[in-house]
């Protein structure tokens, strides 16, 4: 709980540190590189830094949380306190990195605010970051406990049992421990981080959710190498798919992630679009594993069929559930793939069936008109719950 004091500080200044979040933000990250330039070699990822993106995301999520606790100071935004969590974990972030990113985030505060940082204005927002801090490390804390491993200790290294080209720029990597003990438990659409070396001696890490169910012995992810259109090619992905092959090892976190389907009999609808249909493969097989018995939506857009990794598998294991439809929407419809839906993905003539739960994984403006339309449907707002590939932009855009 955010003191009174503070509370009545924050809610005079949060007009002004939020017109200036985006600033402080830029800065604060060069002064974290310059004074500690292994974190943007081997902990941040490069291209999101180089698009701005995880900027915009850090800035949202401190914007929300001040915001949160000063519209409802009895609680805290545990949904994205959660989410922000579970990403740390699967990156090992520690309880002494807060510490470092204190020093250089409220250095860059002074120096964009000057003299409207007076010490009650230091003090009070001060306050806010050790709130969300704490809270974070204490989520983070649980995170690792719950893995068997000491907070940070998440990595393992891992040998490439089998790949799979599932198209051109798609390929299934199937892994098992190097060391031979079991593969640790996870739930349906949660995700590793895989960390690699590469030409530059860089230690990149990006994260793909798990496919297949969760009792197999070995765990696989699937990669889409991204091109970029404008802006380099993925450095990690286009790694994987140029390198790595039966035999090589990688260095893969313990699993972590929120987007994790609940047990239970209410109707669920699963809805994806592009590579965002990995976790929900993972749900599927769960489900049919199983015997889920309520009904089931599944919805997916691509831009054609061609594009829809593992198309076929999604469609499957849709079949293998006792009441499920499948829904796919491509943009341009090819041939020998006849589909009755064309455009974008419109829940407009789709019955959502009351009490349904909702899990959505894709590009953001696919998850926000979804949502939109769920909401419409009469399905409750805790009921969707959402995975980003990337840094969460959802609460910068909000």
């Amino acid at each position: 709980m955010l003191s009174e004091t503070s509370t009545a500080t924050v809610r005079a200044t949060l007009p002004a540190v939020g017109a200036a979040i985006g600033d402080i933000a830029d800065l604060f990250y060069q002064k974290l590189f310059d004074a500690h330039p292994e974190l943007l070699r081997d902990l941040f990822n490069r291209g999101n830094q180089a698009s701005g993106t995880q900027r915009q995301a850090l800035a949202g999520s401190i914007a929300a949380f001040a915001a949160h606790l000063v519209a409802h100071p009895d609680t805290r935004p545990d949904v994205m306190l959660n989410r922000i969590a579970n990403k740390h974990a699967s990156l090992g972030i520690t309880a002494p990195q807060y510490e470092i990113v204190h020093t250089h985030l409220f250095a860059a505060i002074a120096e964009v605010l000057g003299d409207a940082v007076t010490p009650e204005v230091a003090a009070a927002w001060d306050e806010v970051y050790w709130l969300m801090a704490n809270a974070l490390v204490s989520i983070e804390d649980r995170l690792y406990a719950q893995q068997g491993v000491m907070a940070g200790d998440v990595w393992r290294e891992w040998t490439v049992a089998s790949r799979t080209e599932e198209g051109e720029d798609v390929a299934t990597f199937r892994i098992a421990p190097s060391d031979g003990a079991p593969a640790p438990g996870f739930s349906p659409g949660q995700y590793v981080s895989v960390q690699v070396e590469l030409a530059d001696g860089a230690r990149q890490i990006r994260q793909y959710s798990l496919t297949g169910a969760p009792g197999s012995t070995l765990r696989s992810f699937i990669v889409k190498r991204v091109r970029g259109e404008g802006t380099p090619d993925g450095e990690v992905s286009r790694h994987l798919h140029a390198h790595v092959r039966e035999g090589d090892r990688l260095r893969v976190s313990a699993p972590y992630g929120d987007l994790v389907i609940e047990d239970g009999d209410a109707p669920l609808l699963l809805a994806s679009a592009g590579i965002g249909c990995t976790p929900m493969l993972s749900m599927l097989e769960h489900l049919a594993d199983e015997g889920h018995r309520s009904p089931v939506t599944v919805v997916h857009g691509d831009r054609s069929p061609a594009d829809h990794a593992l198309r076929a598998d999604h469609a499957l294991l849709t079949g293998k559930l006792h009441d499920a439809v499948a829904h796919f929407w491509y943009e341009t419809p090819g041939p020998g793939h006849p589909s009755e839906r064309t455009g974008t993905v419109d829940l407009t003539e789709l019955v959502v069936a009351p009490g349904t739960r909702a899990y959505l994984c894709g590009p953001l403006p696919f998850m926000r008109a979804v949502r939109s339309q769920l909401l419409t449907k009469g399905v409750a707002a805790a009921d969707i719950h959402y995975e980003v590939f990337g840094p969460d932009l959802w609460l910068a855009q909000d």
